[in-house]
């Protein structure tokens, strides 16, 4: 690991997420879930319907969005094993994080010809993007271990979050800003992503170094991914705080993620917005969300630092265990702005934190993208069953209000598993990790 800090390289590692948050915002938050929440939405003999037809069966419009998202997580989870085996077996983490960056922003500008009547062919690049930004994460959180000791990954974690948020939002105002004050067709927007997407990643690539190139034994690369996690999984049985810590992970990020990805589009439905004021309330639900993250992410760092990071997640948790009880009984905007504006305090911490944390608690080691690898499989499976289970309430019940019992559960079990965690974890995280 490295013992010195490279402003320049850190720099440069956190830029990316200025890069790629205009996916998570543009297209997962913000413009594409409420394109799609319309263009979804017909009228049958005069009434609004919500139904839509997909090879052949029907599902409500936000169940088929949910499922599309959970099988592309489950996907991610399948094969970033695999990548990250070979991103080790070359050390390439570079060129996979270039290639799923350049994947994602592809699928993402696809999505300018998104039609509802081939649904089969439009739901494809949803998928494909998604794929492509989380199977660049991937390799994106496996150098943080190896540009920056541990005493620095919370700082450098939350800048990394913070300059997404500072730098998705320009691009949302931008777009906004064309979309309601000059009427330009909102699948442009799509096309915005893809280029920032691609052209800002360009100074990540610049400076991020290839970090280390060593012999290593001739085997299966393919299978070397599946292995190191078996290797891994082996270790955790020694590792008891690293252990219990991911156990709470996991749990935790079935709600985490969902809530992020379905927010708009329950808002969309369940909310009462007024004539004509759906679609700018929504929007400034993703601002205050945005603004009010970027000093949440900062808040959490600090707080890390005085209570450790452990006593720092859980606050969180609890403030999300919150904001779901809230939002089971909300019908008004302003209700939902509140809302809205506490998701945001806690919605970059718990990310930024939650992968600083991790990256304290891995044991020295070479093959750093391994335990990163395991890490992103499970926030993947996690997600998997989040977003599968609230999609399936949703469809089981006819109403996204009941699917808020499951991330209750979630963020309950999730805060459970966090207090077995010992209390003096990550202080001195490497040594501690046998503990």
């Amino acid at each position: 690991m490295n013992s010195r800090l490279d402003k320049r390289t850190v720099n440069a590692w956190a830029f990316y997420d200025w890069a790629n948050s205009a996916y998570p915002l543009v297209i997962t938050t913000a413009i594409f879930p409420m394109f799609y929440e319309a263009i979804t939405t017909s009228e049958v003999d005069g009434v609004p319907s919500d139904l839509v037809t997909f090879f052949g069966m029907e599902f409500k419009n936000t169940e088929l969005y949910s499922y599309v998202a959970s099988f592309s997580f489950l996907v991610v989870s399948v094969i970033s094993p695999i990548l990250s085996g070979i991103a080790d077996y070359s050390d390439s983490k570079k060129e996979f994080l270039q290639f799923f960056c350049y994947f994602g922003a592809i699928s993402c500008g696809s999505l300018y010809f998104f039609d509802v009547d081939h649904l089969e062919w439009s739901m494809l690049p949803v998928f494909t993007a998604s794929v492509g930004f989380w199977g660049s994460i991937v390799f994106y959180n496996a150098y943080l271990p190896q540009i920056a000791p541990p005493e620095a990954h919370d700082q450098i974690s939350a800048k990394g979050y913070a300059l997404g948020y500072i730098g998705s939002s320009i691009l949302l105002i931008a777009n906004l800003i064309l979309i309601m004050g000059f009427d330009v067709d909102a699948r442009w927007a799509f096309v915005s992503v893809a280029v920032w997407w691609v052209a800002f990643a360009q100074v990540t690539y610049r400076r991020l170094p290839r970090v280390y190139a060593v012999e290593r034994e001739v085997e299966n690369r393919f299978t070397k991914g599946w292995r190191e996690l078996k290797k891994v999984w082996k270790q955790l049985k020694e590792l008891k705080t690293i252990r219990r810590y991911l156990i709470s992970f996991f749990v935790f990020s079935m709600g985490v993620q969902t809530v992020m990805l379905m927010a708009t589009l329950f808002a969309a439905k369940e909310i009462e917005w007024g004539e004509d004021q759906a679609k700018s309330g929504l929007i400034i639900s993703v601002l205050i969300i945005q603004f009010v993250a970027i000093g949440g992410a900062y808040l959490l760092s600090w707080l890390s630092a005085r209570w450790g990071n452990i006593k720092a997640l859980a606050l969180t948790l609890f403030i999300w265990i919150g904001i779901c009880v809230i939002a089971w009984f909300i019908h008004t905007p302003l209700e939902f702005y509140f809302t809205a504006g506490l998701v945001g305090l806690v919605m970059g911490g718990i990310q930024s934190l939650s992968r600083s944390t991790y990256s304290k608690l891995v044991p020295e080691t070479k093959d750093y993208a391994s335990f990163f690898s395991f890490y992103d499989v499970l926030e993947k499976l996690g997600i998997v069953i989040g977003t599968f289970s609230y999609g399936f309430i949703e469809g089981f019940t006819g109403s996204m209000r009941n699917s808020i019992i499951a991330l209750i559960i979630f963020f309950v079990l999730g805060l459970f598993f966090l207090y077995r965690v010992p209390g003096r974890a990550v202080i001195e995280a490497k040594s501690l990790a046998n503990d």
